[in-house]
């Protein structure tokens, strides 16, 4: 079997287990998961042009998952004129003063030869600059904090469309890859491991902390769907009614199956134009390159190419796919919540987990792995509790039998385990191996 016969056939099996999904159990299901894996998708196509493409060990994934969340609530969330008279244009202020001593302390480290007086006039000068630096901040912090906390007390947004967001998502997620890469690509491959892990919880933790910015541990509700319609609506509209009518479906399952299309149909456009450009990266000379690079550096130097520089762009462009999803994750659900981040496990090693099921380096696996794997983790948790109970029915009514049935939804972790080292028992290179 071919490599496009295999990629079809296993194409097919994963639609008909989401097909399995609605039928045997309900289609608002069968269409969360496949949401959630189509976004999980689109992370999964960063991750693979990092680790796929040139061999970039990123850990942190789930800090630049999180940017692409606060960049919708920037962009789309109402403007707050109370905010901006109390200190938003303070804030922004301060902001860029706080750029302006990096940027200058940089320049002062290069110019200045090493010894004491480089040392000292840093100092001095970082000193000086956070002190103005938190003169301006502090205070205008506390204004947009104190402004009807319960509800807002944060900067609020620019009132714009949320596909405005996607952009400004992929920007900056970029910006704090370019920033990461910067100063950690010059690393051996397990230290830039450690250092993307780290980057990337200071950036969550950042987000859980700034009040004023995204309203921290209190978290973001409300966000608009713009172009998805929202449930309510739909089931007011005299159309609507008399669609759910001829289907002989209940209003609430029909908006609900309805909404969920609408996302499912947007999602797939987004990750098939990403995976378009994707491939033709991988077959264009850049992707070569990178390849080549990725499987001999040494080699790839002594022909002239600059392998740091490379390295630089390819992660990069990964950290603002992921970006990407990160804002359509919080579009989904209206919800942003960076505590949620802190969960490393679903956010980076799950989606580790996708790009080697799936087959590293290769792109169309990656987006299967995803699907495959979201599937066996919301449906071991939705489907071992009755599971379990089945299992223990010889067992009497007592402790043992109801720890064992509430502990089966734990049982999703092991299970994806399960599935991926079976797979790479028998296909070491994942489902669909890099040609």
């Amino acid at each position: 079997m071919n490599g496009r016969s295999r990629s079809l056939w296993v194409l097919a099996v994963v639609g008909l287990l989401y097909v399995a999904v609605g039928v045997l159990q309900s289609w608002p299901l069968a269409l969360t998961i496949l949401n959630d894996g189509l976004i999980v998708a689109i992370t999964a196509l960063g991750v693979n042009m990092q680790w796929g493409y040139a061999g970039l060990f990123n850990v942190g994934v789930s800090g630049f998952f999180a940017l692409g969340g606060l960049a919708v609530v920037l962009v789309s969330m109402p403007l707050d004129p109370q905010a901006w008279s109390a200190g938003t244009p303070r804030l922004l202020v301060a902001l860029v003063i706080l750029a302006l001593v990096i940027f200058a302390a940089m320049r002062l480290y290069r110019v200045l030869g090493a010894g004491w007086l480089r040392i000292v006039s840093l100092i001095v000068f970082i000193g000086v600059g956070v002190t103005v630096f938190r003169t301006v901040f502090n205070p205008a912090a506390k204004a947009v904090e104190a402004i009807n906390a319960a509800v807002t007390g944060n900067i609020g947004g620019l009132g714009l469309p949320v596909p405005f967001s996607f952009i400004v998502a992929a920007a900056f997620a970029a910006a704090a890859g370019w920033a990461v890469a910067k100063i950690a690509l010059g690393l051996r491959s397990d230290y830039l491991a450690i250092a993307t892990l780290g980057i990337g919880q200071i950036i969550i933790s950042v987000l859980m902390n700034e009040s004023w910015l995204d309203r921290g541990v209190k978290n973001v509700v409300g966000i608009s769907r713009w172009p998805v319609p929202e449930e309510v609506r739909l089931q007011k509209q005299p159309w609507f009614i008399d669609l759910a009518h001829t289907l002989g479906m209940h209003l609430t399952t029909t908006s609900t199956v309805f909404v969920g299309l609408c996302f499912a149909a947007l999602f797939t456009a987004i990750l098939l134009v990403i995976l378009l450009l994707a491939e033709l990266s991988l077959r264009s000379p850049w992707g070569r390159m990178m390849r080549a690079i990725r499987d001999n550096e040494v080699a790839a130097e002594a022909m002239g190419k600059d392998v740091k520089r490379r390295h630089l762009q390819v992660f990069v462009l990964g950290c603002a796919v992921i970006g990407i999803a990160g804002a359509l994750f919080v579009m989904l659900h209206g919800l942003f919540s960076p505590v949620n981040y802190n969960d490393a496990l679903r956010y980076t090693f799950l989606i580790w987990s996708m790009v080697i099921l799936g087959g590293s380096g290769n792109n169309l696996g990656s987006v299967l792995g995803a699907l495959i794997i979201m599937l066996i983790w919301d449906e071991a948790g939705s489907v071992g509790p009755h599971l379990f109970a089945l299992l223990t029915s010889p067992l009497a009514d007592g402790p043992l039998k109801t720890h064992l049935i509430n502990s089966a939804v734990e049982m999703r972790l092991p299970a994806v385990g399960l599935v991926l080292l079976l797979v790479l028992r028998f296909s070491p290179k994942g489902l669909l191996p890099e040609r």
